[in-house]
């Protein structure tokens, strides 16, 4: 088996997922990314690690569903007989709906992915960082979690539910010798942020962009630099924190 570091990052085919899977292996370790639905870009992902001289695979798991969740940790002991690192990075929204008008499949959907797939795959490799003392766990939320925004009702109810998770989870994980944190992003160029820009109409949403300090969205590497930096030794005094990277904060 690999003695390299090994992570595990949900959604990592695309956006956001896609820049921490390559960023933590351009940091020496072995990844294992999940996808729902799209394989080709998922295995393009691998590949382009794997020709760079990386180790990554792509494995499709819905981390919504707890046997899903399981299989995926599964596949990375089985792959590497080790976790370091799991990154909750897999997440959907509902753009541009009142909570009045929010269907129960929605909410349900969005609940599922966004915080019970967290919850399932934090009990699916917290037995393994235990038994070695040592182990991170990052969870993605939002910058929403600060602007309670109208029309994103059950987007925002479930990254503050994730963030109240992250902080229990560090008290309860950090005897264990295992770290936990949230990431919050603001506006980030990735298709999520397309779809919710194109619901608010092209000049309210560049009004939203310049609303922030910095006067521009992110960009997903910026993001996953962060989370790097979480889960490294730099880091090592830091746990249950909630780390936004959103420019300064838009105020819409």
């Amino acid at each position: 088996m690999s003695e390299s570091k090994v992570a595990l990052v949900t959604g990592g085919s695309r956006g956001i997922g896609r820049e921490i899977v390559k960023v933590l292996a351009a940091r020496g370790y072995s990844v294992l990314l999940t996808f729902a639905s799209q394989e080709e870009e998922a295995a393009n992902v691998a590949a382009a690690i794997k020709s760079s001289g990386g180790d990554a695979k792509a494995f499709r798991a819905n981390v919504a569903e707890a046997s899903s969740a399981q299989a995926a940790v599964r596949a990375v002991l089985d792959a590497w007989g080790r976790v370091d690192v799991l990154v909750n990075n897999a997440g959907t929204h509902l753009p541009g709906v009142s909570l009045a008008d929010t269907p129960f499949a929605e909410w349900d959907r969005v609940l599922r992915t966004n915080l019970y797939g967290p919850f399932h795959l934090a009990q699916a490799v917290l037995p393994h960082m235990r038994a070695r003392k040592k182990g991170n766990i990052v969870n993605i939320s939002s910058n929403v979690t600060q602007r309670f925004p109208a029309q994103y009702g059950v987007y925002t109810v479930s990254k503050l539910a994730l963030e109240a998770f992250t902080r229990i989870l560090s008290k309860e994980e950090g005897p264990n010798g295992i770290r936990v944190h949230a990431v919050a992003p603001g506006p980030i160029r990735t298709d999520m942020l397309e779809e919710s820009l194109a619901k608010m109409g092209r000049e309210r949403a560049e009004a939203f962009l310049r609303s922030t300090p910095l006067g521009r969205a992110g960009e997903p590497r910026e993001i996953a630099e962060v989370v790097a930096f979480l889960v490294s030794d730099a880091a090592s005094y830091m746990t249950g924190q909630v780390v936004y990277v959103n420019g300064g904060g838009p105020g819409g």
